[in-house]
């Protein structure tokens, strides 16, 4: 059986590959985990009661943070997760339908021992996912994952565990503040008012539909929304980040100073300009950097991205002083990197940005304020701000049924690397990536030129499938 975590959590379609079932026993299972203290029994030891559980202080209750995105299945995927982790002694916060960051800031700000996110992000309406949050609202390492899963499937064999009765059971409560504390959270640490600005918010009919419109339009902003009327079976229908033909329109027709499209869990934002021109990632991250080095808050004068990074961003940031550091593709490198050197700023190109001063994740709806801000702040406009950087042109070409093994270690393959990257010289470049996930390669070219992208890019493509297959 493979490993349950994927590099977000566990994900697939509810009720066949994620039952009530599987979150049940992997709420028990984190429950463990992550109350135990090193070297300590996760369970609750004979002759103790349930509120003294190994990892805690002595008399304390475990609290857990549970949310979910607007998905159908997210209903009975929260009454199974809640029931399990009641099961297992932890007191319940349920805060409804927020964005995964919302759930995350609220595990930090609550003091709450484990937080608990239901939602597939971007996925199609049926799938769902179980994303855990570890005190402090961060993400579990692998370790931890591999720690759970294996408690997981103990109990699922049957081995059994000391299970609290009485008063030791987890008790349940709805925790409706959730929603204003957060928005709070996000005005307070907002540099300056948007007072002035139209914006369109494309809540993607998921978590942040409530949120986000409701943020932009406390900071002063003049909201008009689309794609925020989730009704359970709609969410990322032809909305938010993964969509935007919508919010260009929009943007236009209603002579907005920008737009704002979410996914179904808020954790990512891409932005759309005046004129109805995509912002992506890349273009964010260049413009919150230089806003963050001005306020002198960019940390070592470093932002992080991934090796999919737009070479135009990598050359925008050295031309104005600014290291760029790459990581694997995957907002959890990301992450990594920046904690382990204090980095402010961070994210990916397809919309997770992370701010480390305010937010232990990508958060979609702060990103989405900040950007607004720095526009209210300098008065210029989002497609002025964003030309910092040019979006050089880039070809990705997956190419199936190889043996991605030996992509590092082929010597036709490298000659033919080497050959493209002379030609391209110091405004292009390759990269040649084994899918995680799947049989095939991914070759990306970007280039001054789209016409040369895409010739180099299928020449690389004929010569992985020639050396490769």
């Amino acid at each position: 059986m493979g490993r349950l975590f994927g590099t977000d959590g566990v994900r697939g379609v509810a009720n066949a590959d994620l039952t009530a079932e599987l979150a049940l026993g992997l709420s028990v299972a984190a429950a463990h985990v992550l109350m135990e203290g090193p070297g300590r029994s996760p369970a609750v030891p004979e002759g103790r009661s349930a509120d003294t559980r190994a990892g805690a202080p002595e008399g304390h209750r475990p609290v857990a943070v549970v949310g979910r995105d607007p998905r159908a299945s997210g209903e009975f995927l929260e009454a199974a997760v809640v029931a399990g982790l009641a099961s297992a002694g932890v007191d319940v916060l349920r805060v409804g339908v927020l964005p995964t960051p919302a759930v995350a800031y609220l595990t930090g700000a609550l003091g709450a021992d484990l937080g608990v996110m239901l939602s597939a992000s971007h996925n199609p309406m049926p799938d769902n996912g179980i994303k855990f949050f570890a005190r402090g609202g961060h993400k579990l390492p692998d370790e931890l994952e591999d720690r759970i899963e294996e408690t997981y499937r103990a109990h699922a064999s049957g081995e059994p565990w000391d299970r609290p009765t009485g008063a030791g059971v987890g008790r349940v409560r709805t925790y409706d503040e959730g929603f204003d504390n957060y928005i709070a959270h996000l005005i307070g640490v907002l540099p300056n008012r948007l007072d002035g600005l139209k914006v369109v918010i494309d809540g993607a009919h998921g978590a942040a539909a409530r949120v986000s419109p409701e943020a932009f339009a406390r900071a002063g902003a003049e909201v008009v929304t689309i794609g925020t009327d989730p009704d359970g079976l709609n969410i990322n229908d032809g909305y938010g980040s993964t969509h935007l033909d919508r919010l260009r329109a929009a943007v236009v027709e209603h002579g907005a100073d920008l737009g704002v499209a979410h996914d179904g869990d808020a954790d990512r934002c891409l932005a759309v300009d005046a004129a109805g021109q995509d912002v992506d990632g890349d273009q964010i991250l260049a413009v919150l950097a230089l806003a963050l080095r001005e306020a002198g808050r960019l940390r070592g004068d470093t932002v992080v991205g991934t090796v999919m990074s737009n070479l135009g961003f990598k050359l925008a940031m050295e031309r104005e002083g600014v290291q760029l550091v790459q990581t694997a593709v995957g907002d959890r490198y990301v992450l990594e990197e920046m904690k382990s050197h204090g980095y402010a700023l961070g994210g990916e190109q397809s919309g997770h940005v992370i701010v480390l001063d305010h937010a232990t994740t990508g958060d979609g709806t702060l990103t989405g304020l900040l950007l607004a801000a720095r526009v209210a702040a300098t008065g210029r406009s989002l497609a002025e701000l964003a030309a910092v950087m040019e979006r050089l042109p880039q070809v990705l070409i997956n190419v199936p049924d190889v043996d991605k093994s030996r992509v590092a270690t082929s010597t036709e393959l490298g000659a033919a690397v080497i050959e493209a990257e002379r030609e391209l010289g110091s405004t292009g470049r390759v990269l040649l990536r084994p899918s995680g996930t799947e049989p095939l390669v991914r070759v990306m070219v970007e280039a001054a030129d789209i016409e040369q992208a895409r010739s180099v890019a299928g020449r690389l493509a004929d010569a992985v499938k020639s050396a490769l297959g």
